[in-house]
């Protein structure tokens, strides 16, 4: 019986150290398991072929949606170029028909300063409407309603009382607005009579804020014929404006033009058909499909970096009993799925605005224009990732997304100090100086400045004015201009250049910079190794402490 006692105890002691063998071995194959995990989660698409064989239908997905997308960005460019030189050439056309003695030179200088010259100018308007079709090399006509031609309105916008005599120095105004309006149908002539003598028009000029003439025209848009294009319908809805808002004996005027597009509605042309149209409308669907995929894909993506970003807080807290850092937590969002599936929403939304502007829905070129435009810009910015795969071009963007937190906060510090400046050149050289009128104008000459622009000519500007003006214009500018370019630009540039020789240093040395990276530095095995080639990952992993420690 006493020589069985130590037995059993040296069996019990035998157990326990197999459990606590068995357990250590477990909890290490957890660990590495993860680790594995982890580091297949931040290969790349071309080592995770290597690892697991699976194809990088991602990759090919963005490379085909670099073509497609940058294909139908041009062609969408050539057409809106047709569009935009047309509308220019027609508001070009209309300044000269319709202002007397307009010169191209003369663009946003038109002003008139005697009552005579407006009277004259709105009757010249008005016979050269009425006359137009004896006088226009375009293919310009009246707009019709009903079988008849719409007219030609003439609209003044003028105080509702007032009693001004600057001589005294007094006056009595009701600021209210009232607007008159008369109209004039192209069948009318006035032969030698006056607006005003026809339709017993006049302006009292002391209270007189505008003149607006409103008139509508139509053409075809002729020249995208030639690219195989169908022509486009357009309405020209025209308004020349005279301005007396300032009541400065200045009145300015110009011509605005809003047009309307639409798909004409009969039409034929000689060996053409509707059928490039077709195919247009077919290729941007393909494009929408496209990005929609990828929109799909890239999502699936993210939620999964979120979720194994989850799952790695809890392990480490489990294991190692502390907390991962925001930075490390970050890792897991790809900022590249991000771009990606901003570009795709911009592009599936400016694919479905193209459409509507190719079968004549919509005609909002500008929208459509920003939405493709800034899509395709986020697409060709993505091309960097790629780059990224190879070690010698990643450094460009190891860099950005190092420094970008360090840039924002100090541009945030710099902005304050160009604020100051903005708003104290607005307010003193303003009067002064037609570079600091507006406080839009002020901030892009100062910007111009900080780059070495137009230096000289701001100085020279200001050499006429006031002596204490002129002097303090000096101040302003040399401070400014020693402050942003010889040390704020020089921090600027130190401070990403710091980050630069820090990022070429870890790289060099191959030193990891993070507690996620350290982790995942302890896993040697290779892509090539097999050690990848596992069934379908669990959904969770260490979800608790229990399930941790086994």
């Amino acid at each position: 019986m006493e020589d069985s006692q130590p037995l059993l105890r040296s069996e019990e002691r035998r157990q326990n150290c197999h459990y606590r063998w068995s357990t250590h071995t477990l909890e290490s194959k957890v660990v590495e398991d993860f680790r594995r995990r982890l580091k297949y989660f931040f290969m790349n698409p071309c080592e995770k072929y290597r690892a697991r064989g699976r194809k990088p239908w991602k990759l090919m997905l963005q490379i085909v949606k670099i073509a497609i997308i940058t294909i139908q960005l041009v062609s969408f460019g050539l057409s809106n170029e047709m569009m935009v030189t047309f509308k220019d050439e027609n508001l070009m056309t209309f300044r000269h028909l319709f202002l007397k003695g307009y010169k191209d030179h003369r663009l946003g200088s038109y002003a008139l300063y005697t009552k005579a010259d407006v009277y004259d100018h709105i009757d010249y308007i008005i016979n050269r409407y009425i006359d137009l079709q004896n006088l226009t090399v375009g293919n310009l006509a009246y707009e019709r309603a009903d079988g008849e031609c719409t007219p030609l309105s003439v609209c003044q916008e003028f105080y509702r009382n007032s009693s001004i005599d600057p001589g005294n120095g007094t006056f009595d105004i009701d600021p209210h607005i009232d607007k008159d309006c008369i109209s004039i149908y192209p069948a009318q002539l006035f032969g030698n009579r006056s607006l005003a003598t026809h339709f017993n028009f006049s302006l009292d000029f002391k209270r007189l804020l505008s003149v607006n003439i409103y008139l509508t025209l139509k053409t075809i848009n002729l020249q995208t014929v030639r690219h195989h294009e169908l022509p486009d319908c357009y309405d020209f809805h025209i308004m020349i404006m005279f301005d007396n808002r300032a009541h400065s004996g200045k009145i300015k005027v110009d011509v605005k033009n809003d047009v309307r597009i639409y798909e004409c509605r009969d039409w034929n042309v000689e060996g053409t058909s509707g059928k490039n149209d077709y195919l247009l409308l077919w290729f941007d669907s393909v494009v929408i499909l496209a990005c929609f995929t990828s929109l799909v894909l890239c999502t699936r993506s993210v939620i999964n970096g979120i979720q194994l970003q989850f799952e790695f807080n809890i392990f480490f807290h489990a294991y190692y009993n502390k907390i991962v850092t925001w930075s490390d937590r970050m890792e897991f969002v790809n900022g590249w799925y991000i771009l990606i599936i901003v570009s795709d929403t911009l592009t599936i939304a400016g694919s479905a605005l193209k459409i509507g502007i190719q079968t004549k829905f919509l005609t909002n070129y500008d929208v459509c224009s920003i939405l493709l435009g800034t899509a395709t810009m986020l697409v060709w910015v993505g091309v960097i990732r790629y780059l990224g795969f190879f070690r010698k071009y990643n450094i460009l963007i190891l860099t950005l997304r190092a420094a970008l937190p360090n840039v924002i906060r100090f541009c945030c510090c710099a902005a304050m100090i160009y604020l100051g400046y903005c708003f104290c050149g607005w307010i003193v050289l303003g009067p002064y100086h037609d570079k600091f009128r507006t406080l839009d104008r002020v901030t892009e000459c100062l910007f111009s400045l900080i780059n070495g622009d137009d230096m000289y000519a701001t100085f020279l500007n200001m050499r006429d004015k006031s002596y204490m003006v002129w002097l303090f214009s000096r101040i302003y500018l040399y401070s400014f201009i020693s402050l942003f370019i010889y040390m704020v630009l020089s921090l600027f540039i130190a401070l990403i250049t710091d980050t630069y020789e820090t990022i070429k240093h870890h790289q060099q040395d191959k030193v990891p910079v993070s507690q996620l990276q350290a982790f995942i530095a302890e896993c040697r095995d290779q892509p090539e190794s097999g050690r990848y080639q596992t069934d379908e990952e669990p959904a969770s992993c260490c979800l608790c402490p229990c399930c941790c420690f086994g």
